[in-house]
C-alpha cells in the first residue's frame, strides 16, 4: 500500500534556552511514583491560531519571551538521568528545549477540514526517549505555518514530566510572559506532598484496579484513528435539561462521557449478559482536601478509576439518563482517600527483589486496556484581573490581543486497548465541549456516522473528511 506524503515539511531546528542560568540551589527535579508510572506515555497539545502570530520566530519577541519563561522552569529545560536509587530525575543544566519550524502544504481551514488525528501528529515533533537520554530534549515545540496564513504551535513532552494541566500552564506561562502579564498559575514543585501516608488504606477500589493494570497483558496492535466533535453550549444545555430528572446535577462531562460510552459499546461485539467497563481519568488537584495541590502543581495529578455496567444498560434502547447518573455518582465518589490509596500502592512498589532498594516499580499502561475517558474540562475557566473569569484556560493563550486560538487539540501517546475519549472545554466557553475520540479505524468510521451523535449537530474537525463538517 502506498504511503501518502506528509503535508508538513520541517525546514529548521533550533534550541531555546533559559534567559538566566539555573540557580545553584535548584540542581535536580525528582519524579514521583505517579510520574514514573506514566513513563510509557507522552503528551501532545496543538494550539491553532488563524493569524500569523509567530511570523519570524528567529527574530520575533516570542523567542525572547520563551527564554524568559523557561528560566522559571529548569525542570523543563534540563535532561533526564538516573539517580543513585535507580529512579529518573531531571538534571537542571539549562540544556534547553528543541524548537522545530515547519511549513504546512494546506490552508488553515483546509487542514482543519481534511486532516485527521493521525496526520495531526505531523504538527507535533516527537521521538521516543532513548536508552541514554543525556542529550535528549524531553520537551519539544513545533511552529507550523499554513499556506495563506495561520499557525499551529505543537507542544510535546514525556507524560512522566507533565499531565495536561501542567503542560497547558507551561504554555500559558510563555503567553503571560510574552504579554507582560503576571503568570496566573506558576508551576509549583510539591512532589513531597504525594508520598506515602503513615497510615495507608489498601482496601480501596483503586488499589485493586492499579494492580490489575500493572499486570495486564499488552493489547493486540490495531490500527487506530482519531476524530474530533465540537458540541455547542446551546445543544448541551438542552441535553442536560432533557436528563435532569435522572441526574439533576449532571455536568457536560457526565453527559458526553455517558453518550460516547454507550455509542462505542454499540460498535463492540459484546454479550448481553456481560459487563463493559470505562476507565475514567480525572485531575485530583482539587480533590485532596487535607493537603490540596495548587492548580500550578508541576507533574502528574491524575487518578484512574473504573466503572462497569451491564451491556444491557448501555444498549440502544436503554435510558441514557441512567448511565449519566451512574457516571456522575462514580466521579463524585472519588475522594481524597481513594486518590491517596492509589499513590500509597504506587509507593509500595519501590522495594523489588533484584533491583535497587528504593527504585520505583516499572511503568505500565495507564491509558487502557479498557476504553478510557479523560476529564479535561476542569480547565474550563481562567482568572483575569481582579479575579474575573475570562473563559477556558487553554484558550487564554493569545500572543496578541484578540488573536486567541480557535481550537486546541490534546493527544496521549502510546495508547493501547479499547480506545480513548477526551472531553475538553470549547473555545465557545460555557457548557460547550470538544470531544476527541481515538478508536480502531473501522469503529471510528462507524462512530462518525452515528445518528445519535450527529443529531446533536456537532462541528467535526480533523476527521479526515468523515461525517458532517
Amino acid at each position: 500500500m502506498a504511503v501518502s506524503k506528509s503535508r508538513v515539511s520541517v525546514h529548521s531546528t533550533l534550541t531555546a534556552v533559559s534567559s538566566r542560568p539555573v540557580g545553584s540551589g535548584n540542581k535536580t527535579h525528582k519524579f514521583t511514583s505517579l510520574d514514573h508510572a506514566m513513563g510509557l506515555h507522552s503528551l501532545h497539545i496543538v494550539f491553532y491560531y488563524r493569524d500569523n502570530v509567530l511570523k519570524d520566530f528567529d527574530l520575533d519577541p516570542a523567542r525572547v519571551s520563551l527564554s524568559d519563561a523557561l528560566s522559571l522552569y529548569p525542570q523543563v529545560t534540563g535532561r533526564i538521568a538516573r539517580n543513585g536509587d535507580g529512579n529518573w530525575e531531571v538534571k537542571n543544566n539549562d540544556a534547553g528545549v528543541r524548537v522545530v519550524k515547519a511549513q504546512v502544504g494546506a490552508s488553515f481551514d483546509e487542514w482543519l477540514r481534511s486532516a485527521d488525528g493521525m496526520e495531526e501528529k505531523d504538527l507535533m515533533v516527537w521521538e521516543e526517549m532513548p536508552k541514554d537520554p543525556t542529550n535528549w530534549s524531553p520537551f519539544r515545540i513545533q511552529i507550523n505555518e499554513f499556506e495563506g496564513g495561520g499557525v499551529a504551535v505543537g507542544l510535546s513532552c514525556t507524560h512522566m514530566h507533565a499531565d495536561p494541566t501542567s503542560a497547558t500552564l507551561l504554555f500559558k506561562s510563555w503567553i503571560d510572559t510574552h504579554r507582560g502579564r503576571a503568570i496566573a498559575h506558576p508551576l509549583v514543585n510539591s512532589g513531597s506532598d504525594l508520598c506515602t501516608r503513615p497510615d495507608t488504606n489498601p482496601k480501596k477500589n483503586s488499589v485493586t484496579y492499579y494492580h490489575a493494570k500493572s499486570i495486564a497483558r499488552a493489547a493486540p496492535l490495531v490500527k487506530m484513528a482519531t476524530a474530533t466533535f465540537k458540541f455547542s453550549n446551546a445543544i448541551l444545555k438542552q441535553c442536560l435539561s432533557g436528563i435532569s430528572e435522572s441526574c439533576q446535577n449532571a455536568t457536560p462531562f457526565d453527559y458526553l462521557g455517558a453518550l460516547f460510552w454507550t455509542r462505542v459499546a454499540q460498535l463492540k461485539v459484546l454479550k448481553n449478559n456481560s459487563t463493559y467497563s470505562l476507565s475514567i481519568c480525572t485531575d485530583f488537584r482539587k480533590l485532596l482536601k487535607k493537603t490540596p495541590l495548587p492548580l500550578g502543581y508541576y507533574g502528574n495529578a491524575l487518578h484512574f478509576s473504573m466503572l462497569s455496567l451491564q451491556v444491557r444498560e448501555l444498549s440502544s434502547g436503554s435510558d441514557l439518563g441512567h448511565v449519566v447518573r451512574e457516571l456522575h455518582h462514580h466521579v463524585a465518589s472519588v475522594d481524597d482517600d481513594e486518590v491517596r490509596s492509589a499513590i500509597d500502592w504506587l509507593e509500595s512498589r519501590r522495594k523489588r527483589e533484584g533491583e535497587e532498594e528504593n527504585s520505583y516499580g516499572p511503568p505500565f499502561r495507564m491509558y487502557g486496556p479498557e476504553l478510557t475517558c479523560v476529564k479535561v474540562d476542569h480547565l474550563g475557566s481562567s482568572c483575569g484581573p481582579n479575579g474575573s473569569v475570562v473563559g477556558p484556560l487553554m484558550y487564554d493563550t493569545a500572543f496578541d490581543e484578540g488573536a486567541e486560538p480557535v481550537h486546541v487539540s490534546y493527544h496521549i501517546g502510546n495508547v493501547e486497548g479499547e480506545g480513548l475519549i477526551m472531553v475538553m472545554p470549547s473555545s465557545e466557553g460555557g457548557l460547550g465541549r470538544v470531544v476527541t475520540v481515538t478508536l480502531p479505524e473501522n469503529e471510528l468510521a462507524a462512530l462518525c456516522e452515528d445518528q445519535a451523535l450527529l443529531g446533536l449537530q456537532p462541528i467535526m474537525l480533523l476527521n479526515g473528511g468523515r461525517g458532517r463538517c
